[in-house]
């Protein structure tokens, strides 16, 4: 049996989305997945297949965080087929701001108008509810885990 990996990819300003990202590939490396975390990869650094695990943190009014634009600019202008991509979404964010979690839905959007096919909800964290993202990440992920 050959171990599944997954990809995971994060957007983040202030370090949060990369912290959540390697937290839960620690959880997937304990249920038996290889992983490879990219924090603001280039699209040319990543698989056009497989599994993505896209962690974003929102930025200003729903803006995707810097280390995450190139990316999502890269998919818009160079339009790769994602079709055998599977991936989850997390997105982290304060209920404070109407534009909650809005990177997430953003890259969530993209990826799936290039062919990719979400496993899951989206799942949002709201920092005002969850001092430490990790822990409901980690819960989540043994979910989403799961349903691969």
């Amino acid at each position: 049996m050959s171990v599944t990996k997954v990809t995971l990819i994060s957007g983040s300003t202030m370090g949060s989305a990369e912290y959540v990202a390697e937290h839960m590939a620690e959880i997937l490396e304990e249920l038996g997945y290889e992983t490879d975390i990219q924090h603001g990869p280039e699209l040319d650094d990543l698989p056009l297949e497989g599994l993505w695990l896209v962690v974003s943190s929102t930025h200003g009014a729903g803006d995707l965080p810097e280390n995450i634009q190139p990316l999502a600019e890269a998919i818009q202008t160079q339009s790769p087929d994602l079709s055998k991509i599977k991936y989850g979404a997390v997105g982290i964010g304060s209920s404070e701001y109407d534009t909650f979690c809005g990177a997430i839905h953003t890259l969530d959007t993209l990826l799936q108008d290039h062919g990719a096919k979400r496993i899951g909800d989206c799942f949002e964290i709201d920092v005002q509810q969850h001092e430490i993202p990790e822990d409901p990440a980690g819960e989540w992920v043994k979910i989403w885990a799961n349903e691969l």
